[in-house]
């Protein structure tokens, strides 16, 4: 067991199965000695979570759903009662609605462009308003995005589009909590076998794709994403602000 976040809360926000990233990044900061805080969108959610902290200790978790404005409000509100104060915020929650993966971009709706954006990039605003409340001495808040912001990635489509507005208000939040010496960041991770990846079109040719070019020649593990994670979330990365840190085993760097 490790000293690095010992004592922290620290709230994780989208753990649905052992192979989530946030799952992962919980794991690192269970090592490290953070008290865990856990929100889930509904009974089975919440049973997964009772499974997979079976040997974590008593478990601390309470429902939302990000597209709730209440629901949030009252989430914080039994943080503050039960802890009184925040140290680090992980927002691993996206989503799209399948046919806007599969079908073309352009024939992506309204609707579920709209709803793209809201869970998948103004939840995060939304929870950084309420989370900065109770981050009295300061602290760190990460969110997940992926190339497919940047480069373009066919078949991720209207998420892409998602993820470049959860990075540019990471970037936002980054520069207005910071005189609160609050740090905002998002963690870049390569293609991992998640139950979100499994929307995703060609998503095994990624897979492929990434361990043949990348320079590590091979691709990243919970592991990897945790260990980075447990770096943002403590005083390791004091001076890291506004920034999108690539796990990626380097790809993110080659032209071809």
């Amino acid at each position: 067991m490790g000293e690095l976040l010992a004592g922290r809360n620290i709230l994780i926000m989208g753990v649905r199965n052992k192979w989530s990233i946030a799952w992962g990044i919980a794991q690192a900061a269970h090592r490290e000695g953070a008290n865990l805080i856990f929100t889930y969108l509904g009974d089975r959610e919440k049973e997964e979570l009772k499974k997979l902290t079976a040997d974590m200790g008593p478990l601390h978790a309470y429902p939302c759903d990000v597209s709730s404005d209440e629901d949030i409000e009252r989430l914080f509100g039994w943080i503050k009662t039960e802890f009184g104060v925040l140290h680090g915020l992980v927002h691993a929650i996206a989503f799209a609605k399948s046919e806007d993966l599969k079908d073309s971009f352009l024939n992506t709706s309204r609707e579920g462009f709209r709803v793209a954006m809201d869970i998948s990039a103004y939840s995060m605003v939304a929870v950084c308003r309420h989370a900065a409340q109770l981050m009295t001495e300061g602290g760190s808040i990460i969110t997940l995005t992926y190339r497919g912001s940047i480069k373009i990635m066919p078949g991720y489509n209207v998420m892409g589009v998602a993820k470049a507005a959860l990075e540019a208000s990471v970037r936002y939040a980054a520069y207005e909590l910071g005189s609160s010496n609050i740090r905002v960041n998002s963690l870049s991770a390569g293609p991992i076998k998640t139950l979100s990846a499994k929307g995703v079109k060609n998503f095994s040719d990624i897979l492929s794709i990434v361990e043949e070019r990348s320079p590590l020649k091979r691709n990243v593990t919970l592991d990897d994403l945790g260990k980075t994670a447990v770096y943002l979330l403590s005083d390791l990365s004091s001076g890291v602000t506004g920034e999108v840190i690539f796990v990626d085993s380097g790809y993110n760097n080659m032209g071809l």
